[in-house]
Parts: C-alpha cells; sequence; structure tokens
C-alpha cells in the first residue's frame, strides 16, 4: 500500500495528540507513515525527507508542532503538495502559541490550519482524505458513510431533563 500521506511531527511527545489521526487513517486502510523530524532541531533531515517524499508516493502532508510550530510552514516552502497544520496545545499559551505560528503564513506559502490539539489532528486526518478522495471513488464512499454514521450516533442520544 502506497504511503500517501506522510505525517510529520516536531517532537515525540506531539505523539500522544497525532494517534487521533492515525488511528482514524488505519480505519480508512490508507497507507501512511510518522517521522519525528524538527523545523529547528533537524532542518537538513527534514529538507532531505521532503524532497524525497513525493518519489515514495505522498500526496499530502500532515504537520504538528507546538510552540513556535514553523514546521508546518516550513514543509509548504518545500513542496507544491498540501500541508495541513495541526497547533500542538502547550502548557504556557494553551496552544495559542502554536495556532497562530501555523496560521499565519506568508502568501504564496499555504497552510490549511486544523483546531488546536486532538479534534484537529482528527480533522487533519479527515482532511486529507477528503483530499485524496478528489481522485479516490473507494475513499469518497468510506467518507460519505463515516459521516453518514455520525449522525446515526447523534440521533441515538437520548437527553433527559
Amino acid at each position: 500500500m502506497a504511503k500517501v500521506i506522510s505525517i510529520i511531527m516536531g517532537s515525540p511527545s506531539d505523539l500522544e495528540t497525532l494517534k487521533e489521526a492515525i488511528d482514524l487513517l488505519k480505519g480508512f486502510s490508507v497507507g501512511f507513515e510518522v517521522k519525528v523530524l524538527s523545523a529547528h532541531r533537524s532542518p537538513k533531515e527534514l529538507a532531505a525527507y521532503l524532497e524525497a517524499a513525493p518519489k515514495r508516493g505522498a500526496k499530502v502532508f500532515i504537520a504538528a508542532a507546538g510552540g513556535a510550530a514553523a514546521l508546518a510552514g516550513v514543509i509548504a516552502s518545500h513542496t507544491i503538495l498540501p500541508v495541513i497544520g495541526i497547533p500542538i496545545e502547550t502548557k504556557s499559551l494553551k496552544g495559542l502559541d502554536s495556532l497562530l505560528s501555523t496560521v499565519q503564513m506568508p502568501a504564496g506559502i499555504p497552510v490549511a490550519t486544523m483546531a488546536v490539539g486532538k479534534a484537529g489532528a482528527k480533522n487533519a486526518a479527515i482532511f486529507a482524505l477528503e483530499i485524496l478522495g478528489i481522485n479516490d471513488k473507494s475513499i469518497q464512499s468510506k467518507l460519505s458513510a463515516y459521516k453518514k454514521n455520525m449522525a446515526v450516533v447523534l440521533r441515538k442520544i437520548k437527553i433527559k431533563v
């Protein structure tokens, strides 16, 4: 199975947040790979990885980083493929720093930015699947069923007042 989604985190501690995206992608049986590469601590390795990624089949990048959160923007500066940023929640500013660093990109270097934290990770996976689904009827069908199931689950909830 081709690894069409590349998930990159700036630190191993970001994995806890990224599990939401990873679990969702496993459920859709879409090929992906996960790497720890920092925009600040391993810039040369990151650039080399990004240059080789399309040759391995990557079509979409998901980048998760906290604090300065430069990772998604650096990835976007090295590729013409879509980049989806997940701001990681931080202790000091609850992820506001990560959000602003991820979303405030200069013109010409777009990053689709999701919500801070686990909801953002899940939405990043769904958004990546939606991008891939443009040309993949199987992914479209699975996404349609997934979204219909969300409504079914809500209808089953009974609230007593």
